[in-house]
């Protein structure tokens, strides 16, 4: 079970083209009390990213205009952000998945659907101690 009281104040950023995705997610971590940055796609978070400069980073693998792997590639090419924690989402689950999430900077592989506990767990896991 994840302490809820140790996400108070995180800034997740939530990459996906699914509104229902981003909106669950969002939902469960706010209340948790994170602080939630919505993206729909690559472009759309690279834009987003300097201006937020989020504690954690999920994103989607399978998006138009610049999937996931792309994405995750850019956001770590960057000096600001290499050190951001980014956390794939995908509904596949295989090994190559896993292993290309890797090879462009992904700290984790998230499956989905995925369950609050699970999503909360993930920022735990990165997020930054709290003084």
């Amino acid at each position: 079970m994840v302490d809820v009281a140790k996400l108070s104040g995180i800034k997740v950023m939530i990459i996906d083209d699914s509104n229902t995705i981003r909106r669950s997610a969002e939902i469960f971590l706010v209340q948790a009390g994170c602080q939630v940055v919505l993206a729909e796609d690559g472009f759309d978070a690279l834009a987003k990213i300097a201006d937020h400069q989020p504690d954690v980073i999920f994103c989607d693998i399978m998006m138009p205009r610049l999937d996931g792997y792309q994405t995750c590639a850019l956001i770590k090419k960057n000096q600001r952000f290499r050190t951001t924690p980014l956390i794939m989402l995908s509904s596949k689950d295989g090994l190559f998945d896993r292993a290309r999430g890797r090879m462009v900077g992904s700290d984790q592989y998230l499956t989905k659907p995925f369950t609050k506990d699970s999503l909360l767990q993930a920022v735990a896991n990165f997020s930054p101690p709290q003084p």
